[in-house]
């Protein structure tokens, strides 16, 4: 009975140890998951901006260094002048509209489809806004490369469109580095300038949603 006893008090101190490895190694493994837990709660926010910066630096997002210092500070000054030549050859001036108020229109082109071109449609149809204002698409396309969008948007040829294929005029207005622009500091986005009959540039929007603007701009020549 002795020796019983002794293997029972034996047997039950080996549970009870049992019972603790098990509970310590439950409490272990816990912890390594709250531990994992927490680092994936740090490493998220950094995961987050990533994701961020990327789609900021597609259309429509407000890409970070995007510099509109140029852009901005347009307003209240006379407008950069320029001559620039249309798609059938004939060369407009900037300064020859004085005595009309002018809205410009700086895009990306063939590459910004159909969000520019459906702007530069809209333009060469509204005839309300042809009324009250010179408009003037530019892009930075090579006119020779315009007819293809002419054969798939036949409504293109409406509008004016000039052609600012070194990008000087666009550099001149800042519109290289704006938030709207995929390629910064190559090709403008989506924005545009309204010159006052004196030549003076009134309004500057740089537009990241890349929408029809006409009622907006039409607005805006009714408070010049």
């Amino acid at each position: 009975m002795k020796k019983t006893g002794t293997l029972v008090t034996l047997g039950t101190g080996i549970i009870a140890l049992i019972v603790i490895l098990s509970n310590y190694n439950i409490k272990l493994s816990m912890d390594k998951k709250e531990d994992s837990v927490s680092v994936n709660q740090q490493v998220s926010p950094a995961v987050q901006e990533s994701q961020d910066d990327s789609m900021a630096s597609m259309h429509g997002g407000a890409a970070p260094g995007a510099n509109a210092a140029v852009f901005n500070s347009l307003i209240g000054t006379i407008a950069p002048d320029f001559t620039l030549e249309t798609y059938d050859g004939d060369k407009i001036t900037l300064s020859s509209l004085k005595g009309n108020s002018v809205i410009l229109f700086f895009n990306e082109g063939l590459m910004c489809y159909p969000s520019c071109w459906n702007q530069i449609v809209a333009f060469g149809k509204d005839a309300e806004l042809g009324k009250k204002a010179v408009l003037l698409s530019i892009t930075a396309d090579p006119k020779n490369d315009w007819k293809s969008a002419l054969d798939k948007m036949p409504e293109l040829a409406q509008a004016t469109v000039l052609f600012d294929s070194n990008r000087q005029v666009s550099a001149k207005y800042g519109v290289l580095t704006l938030p709207s622009s995929m390629h910064k500091g190559q090709f403008p986005g989506h924005s545009y300038v309204i010159v006052d009959k004196n030549g003076i540039v009134k309004f500057v929007q740089d537009d990241v949603q890349m929408a029809v603007r006409n009622k907006e701009l039409s607005s805006e020549i009714d408070k010049l």
